[in-house]
């Protein structure tokens, strides 16, 4: 494996170029990894450069992508072949987001979908968005489902990485990222991968060879 050590507002400024370069009318931009690499960090740190180009963002969190708790605890509350098939809404997150931002969408998005706390829907108004403008999805489990993503970028962490920082409580999901690395191998997949088992110090990853 090849790395590049970067900072973190050098990796933002990086994908930031690759999505500004993105010939589409819309982009829809994931950022994939499980909780533990820190993917809504680096989502949050993409917005303001992409403003500053005139690019309108609208955020997408996969947390508030999630089925309702009748669905997603069927088989419990730690079972994680029902977190790596069930608990997120790929199809709500296709029609509500990325299909609308496709070639011969509308433009219309809805930011969020669920609110997992309340187990209700949140009633949130659909975001008209402009020409140029960016969707940024992030969250675990996005890659290796067909979802028509324009770019992609996974957050990748080593196996005794991922295990190290992962909290106590959400151990249960190794699992099922185990069954993700396995079965996907997302860091093949993305367009543009990051270590990330050093927090504060991400290295691009030039090549797995």
């Amino acid at each position: 494996m090849r790395v590049r050590p970067v900072t973190p507002e050098l990796l933002a400024a990086e994908v930031v170029d690759r999505i500004d370069a993105l010939p589409r009318r819309w982009a829809r931009i994931a950022v994939d990894g499980a909780p533990a690499a820190g993917t809504g960090d680096l989502a949050d740190a993409l917005v303001e450069p992409l403003r500053t180009r005139g690019r309108e963002v609208v955020r997408v969190r996969m947390a508030d992508y999630l089925r309702p708790a009748s669905l997603r605890l069927e088989h419990g509350h730690h079972d994680p072949d029902s977190y790596y098939e069930s608990w997120y809404d790929l199809r709500g997150l296709t029609r509500e987001v990325l299909d609308p931002l496709s070639d011969s969408g509308n433009g219309r998005v809805l930011p969020a979908l669920w609110d997992a706390e309340a187990d209700r829907s949140p009633r949130l108004p659909r975001v008209q968005l402009p020409d140029r403008a960016v969707a940024i999805v992030d969250g675990p489990l996005l890659l290796g489902a067909g979802l028509p993503f324009d770019f992609t970028v996974h957050l990748w962490l080593p196996e005794a990485a991922l295990h190290r920082r992962t909290p106590e409580p959400d151990r249960w999901t190794l699992l099922a990222f185990h069954r993700y690395t396995g079965e996907v191998a997302p860091e093949h997949l993305a367009d543009y991968v990051v270590k990330a088992d050093r927090p504060g110090h991400p290295a691009v990853v030039e090549s797995l060879d």
